[in-house]
């Protein structure tokens, strides 16, 4: 039994940082995918292949028993596998699975599309397929992100990767899945547990790109930063503000009046400023060329480096603002929304070779 999957990358459109505190974000599947190929094996060996090397370890009711430490770069993966063998809860076979890096810029950086929660949904869901299982591949994999990122993040980026389009989402409590994994009832939790409050949007009407900045950010230290400057008042004042841009935002992107959806994300990127100091220099040349281009943009995400969405009227206000942008070294991606974690019919040579060179 095997399968080839994929899933997009994120861009949060509105609500970065009151998606925290429980407020409202708008979040983006885009391209590029990332690949994964997962494969049934007659014993109950684990392997992961990544373009770092290769983990291995066994299968258990209560998770793998990893050969060694886990590396940093497999943390999301290996926990992701965890929590899955924890839900299936029973003695399995293992598998193999290989997961492709995440596109990076032209100087080799990560573009700052939520690499690891893709990651982590395609471990999810690859899991799930091999053995077996029926279980909410969404709030498996929440769980197994926010576990892998010591409680920070919304999840928004997780709920991107696996449900795709342009979504409404509302950040998920896992702290009961996390006592359910602890206590041997993750299966049973992951039914009774309420849904994941998000919604999927219209496909916008205005055209979107992303102007990569080229340099990298820690969204974990950010949060952290933030988060000790701001008292709980002001964090619920914050929330309230933005929800009530956020709508406009939404509200803009399924087209009309240009102008007034301009407005409403320049106050967002506004909004955010007053955080701390989420925009850098780069950032503040990418969105006035947008605006000289008569388009709209913000940062996305929680800033400090990665890159900035953009807005255009329509495809050709994009493609002459992204020709502007590369013309001065930024890397632009023209965006479209993405369909979710889907199969593939086509197994990534790459994978293949690396899952065949196993022992």
């Amino acid at each position: 039994m095997d399968r080839a999957l994929s899933a997009p990358g994120k861009l949060f459109v509105s609500g970065e940082y009151a998606v925290l505190w429980g407020g409202v974000a708008r979040v983006a599947a885009v391209a590029p995918r990332t690949e994964a190929y997962v494969r049934r094996r007659e014993d109950a060996r684990v392997h992961v292949c990544l373009e770092e090397g290769t983990l291995a370890g066994s299968v258990t009711p209560k998770g793998v028993r990893w050969a060694r430490e886990v590396p940093q770069g497999f943390l999301f993966v290996a926990r992701a596998l965890d929590e899955a063998l924890r839900a299936h809860g029973r003695a399995s076979q293992g598998f193999d699975l290989a997961i492709a890096p995440s596109a990076v810029g032209p100087n080799g950086q990560k573009l700052g599309m939520g690499g690891s929660a893709c990651a982590t949904v395609l471990a999810a869901e690859g899991a799930r397929y091999v053995l077996e299982e029926r279980h909410d591949t969404l709030k498996l994999a929440l769980l197994a992100h926010t576990l892998g990122q010591g409680g920070k993040g919304s999840g928004g980026d997780v709920a991107a990767s696996f449900a795709g389009g342009v979504l409404r989402y509302r950040r998920y409590d896992v702290s009961p899945l996390v006592d359910a994994s602890n206590g041997g009832r993750l299966g049973a939790a992951l039914v009774e547990s309420p849904s994941v409050d998000v919604w999927r949007l219209p496909v916008p009407r205005v055209a979107m790109a992303y102007a990569f900045t080229g340099e990298s950010a820690s969204t974990k230290v950010l949060i952290g930063q933030v988060e000790a400057r701001l008292e709980e008042v002001g964090r619920r004042a914050f929330v309230a503000r933005s929800d009530t841009v956020g709508q406009s935002v939404e509200e803009g992107l399924a087209g009309g009046d240009f102008r007034a959806f301009t407005e409403a994300v320049t106050a967002q990127h506004a909004l955010l400023l007053e955080l701390g100091p989420l925009e850098t220099e780069a950032m503040r040349r990418v969105l006035s060329m947008a605006s000289a281009y008569g388009c709209a943009g913000k940062l996305s995400g929680a800033g400090g480096g990665d890159g900035c969405i953009l807005f255009a009227p329509d495809a050709e206000a994009r493609a002459e603002l992204c020709k502007g942008l590369e013309a001065r070294g930024f890397h632009t991606l023209l965006l479209e929304p993405e369909s979710g974690v889907r199969g593939e019919t086509h197994v990534d040579a790459r994978l293949r070779a690396w899952m065949d060179a196993l022992v």
